[in-house]
This record gives structure tokens, C-alpha cells and sequence, in this order.
């Protein structure tokens, strides 16, 4: 492996590879950051023994999650139809080991995609008998690395981001909202980290980097991959902007709704994930009918893309939702904010993190 070192920034364990200029990324007005584990690629590291195994694999073996190279790929050509002359701006956060960031990085181009950055953990130094419980550890992590990464971004920058259930991102990608917005007292952050065991010098850390951060919320959604297949309804209590998925096709088609993503994008997420992952017809279309009963897709959403799914031979050509799909309420621009029935805020004014009622 060569020595990661030359090209990173390492502060405590979050370890930045930057791959485009500074100027550049702070041009940025919306971006795109993706944790890499079990929400882009199936990696296994809860155990010493996956994460060798992932520290040596070769760029080609590592597997992606059904539909999301193709769902990144569809993000970075519809973004570059919209703003054309400039580069796609995605991030990804991984707890993989920065000695394998070129690996990880030649994967990426494999799959067409070219970061501005890969934030890594610097997680081979927990390789030790009393810092073992720190492998699986994420929440400080990755709050320290979203807002060292938010401290690189424009004052008015939109954040789109995508997690998994296996991590508690749901929780972190709240808690970094609200400690961007300054929702809660410095103490009650303090406690929260402290109930996730987030050690006191990171902590430290994240509470710095809070006073640096500009004053106000760039979190503009939130989708969370129910790989460990989590009750959606427990992702109620983070509010309406936080959108459980059980597949790249769920995240596609509500990406769709609020015009990141055209019609065939949302076909071809689809269609990979058949063709490529064993995807069945019927599969695709429960996954379509659970968006449309959990009040996720408005009828002008179901009504666009029915003909075209229908079309590729992906849904009956008969289907017709379970439940009639709601009218769009309240919408700004291509995004959706609100539905019909909708009775949840878009954004708690407190989410309870220390409790989880599942």
C-alpha cells in the first residue's frame, strides 16, 4: 500500500483526502455525501476479521449495494445536464482505514464516480485490547467529519445525505443538523455524545468545531438504507426529511420527486438492480406500493413514473396502487416538502436521541 500520509489531512482519527481544489469545493451549493459502508458498498467490519478482509480486497472485488452505482451515476448525469461545466459534488464518509483510501478511490472511478473527497477512520490504531469497543464506534467519527467537511463548504450550502441503519446515522446526521443550527444547549450535546460513548478529547473536538461552523441548518435530506431492516416507522421521530429506504429504487424515485433525478434515471436504477442483483418484477413493485402507503410519493410522482416502469416490463401492467396516492401540499421549486395527511414535522423542533422506541 503506499503512504496514505503524503495526500491526507489527519486530525485525531478522521483522516480527509481531498481531491479537488479548495475553491472549488466552497463554489459548491449543494452536495451529495455518501457513507460508503453498507449504504454504497456491502462492506463487513464489525469484526477484526472483516476488516482485514476489507483492508485487502482489490478495487474490483468490492461489491456494491444493489442499484447504487447506477443511482450515483444517474445523480452525477442529471446534476451535470443542470449545471453543466462544473463537476458532480459528492463526499463519502467511510470507517474503513485510510491505508486503503486508493483502493477505495479506484473503486469510485471504476464506477464512474470522481469525489471532491474521502473521509476516512484511522481505525487500525484501535487494534488494541482496550480500544477494541472503538471499531464499531461511529457517532463521534462521523460528526467530527461532517463538520470538518462542513467548514470546507459554501455558508449556503444544501447537504443531501445518505446513511445506513447499521451505524446510527439516522442519529448522526440529526445531531450534526441540530448542532450546525444550534438547536440545543452545548450541555445537552455534550450529554447526548456522552450516551453514544463519544471519548471526552473528541468531543472536545466536535463541540470546537461547532463554535467555527456557520449558524444555521444545510441539511436539506436525509435518506437512511434499512440494511439491517429496521421498522421504518421508527424513523418517524426524526421528522419527514429523514427518508428510510429498503432499496436504491425507493431512494431513486423520491430523488426523482424533488427533480434530482429524470424519469428513465429512475427506470434504469430499476432495471440494474433486476438485471444485475436478482431483483424480481414483483419486488420492484411492492417496493414502489410501500412508498405510495407510507405517503412518500404524491399522485403527480406515481402518475409520472407508472407508464415508464410499466414500460420496461418492471411493474404489471395493470398495477394500480394499494392506497391512492396523496396530493403534493407543500413544495418549493422541484422539492417536495409536504403531502396530503402529512401530520409530522419536516424537522422536530427536539428529536429524543438517548431513547429509541422501536
Amino acid at each position: 500500500m503506499t503512504d496514505w500520509r503524503k495526500t491526507a489531512k489527519i486530525t485525531a482519527d478522521v483522516v480527509h483526502f481531498p481531491y479537488k481544489a479548495t475553491e472549488k469545493v466552497k463554489m459548491a451549493k449543494e452536495v451529495y455525501v455518501w457513507d460508503l459502508d453498507k449504504t454504497y458498498l456491502d462492506t463487513k467490519f464489525e469484526t477484526l476479521k472483516g476488516l482485514v478482509r476489507t483492508a485487502f480486497e482489490k478495487p474490483i472485488e468490492k461489491r456494491n449495494l444493489p442499484g447504487t452505482a447506477t443511482l450515483v451515476r444517474s445523480l452525477r448525469d442529471h446534476w451535470l445536464q443542470q449545471h453543466p461545466s462544473t463537476d458532480f459534488p459528492i463526499f463519502f464518509i467511510t470507517a474503513s482505514p485510510p491505508q486503503i483510501a486508493g483502493r477505495v478511490l479506484e473503486k469510485l472511478n471504476l464506477d464512474g464516480i470522481q469525489p471532491y473527497a474521502i473521509f476516512c477512520k484511522d481505525n487500525l490504531q484501535n487494534l488494541r485490547p482496550k480500544r477494541l469497543w472503538r471499531l464499531t464506534q461511529q457517532v463521534g467519527y462521523k460528526l467530527q467529519a461532517l463538520l470538518q467537511m462542513r467548514l470546507l463548504l459554501a455558508e449556503d450550502v444544501r447537504q443531501v445525505l445518505f446513511g445506513d441503519d447499521s451505524e446510527s446515522d439516522a442519529v448522526i446526521y440529526s445531531l450534526y443538523s441540530d448542532i450546525c443550527a444550534r438547536r440545543l444547549e452545548r450541555s445537552e450535546v455534550r450529554n447526548i455524545m456522552k450516551s453514544f460513548r463519544v471519548v471526552g478529547q473528541q468531543m472536545d473536538a466536535i463541540l470546537d468545531l461547532q463554535a467555527r461552523v456557520p449558524n444555521n441548518d444545510p441539511v436539506e435530506k436525509i435518506y437512511i438504507n434499512l440494511e439491517d431492516d429496521t421498522d421504518s416507522e421508527y424513523y418517524i421521530k426524526f421528522g419527514r426529511r429523514t427518508m428510510p429506504s429498503f432499496n436504491s429504487l425507493q431512494m431513486a424515485a423520491d430523488l426523482f420527486q424533488d427533480g434530482r433525478l429524470g424519469v428513465n434515471q429512475v427506470v434504469d436504477v430499476a432495471q440494474d438492480m433486476v438485471a444485475n442483483y436478482g431483483f424480481t418484477p414483483e419486488q420492484i413493485e411492492r417496493s414502489f406500493d410501500d412508498l405510495v402507503r407510507r405517503r412518500a410519493l404524491g399522485a403527480p410522482t406515481v402518475a409520472e413514473l407508472v407508464p415508464s416502469l410499466i414500460a420496461k416490463n418492471l411493474l404489471r401492467e395493470d398495477y394500480k396502487p394499494s392506497v391512492e396516492p396523496r396530493e403534493i401540499t407543500q413544495k418549493v421549486g422541484d422539492r417536495v416538502y409536504e403531502l396530503e395527511g402529512s401530520f409530522e414535522p419536516w424537522v422536530p423542533e427536539r428529536i429524543d436521541y438517548m431513547h429509541d422506541y422501536r
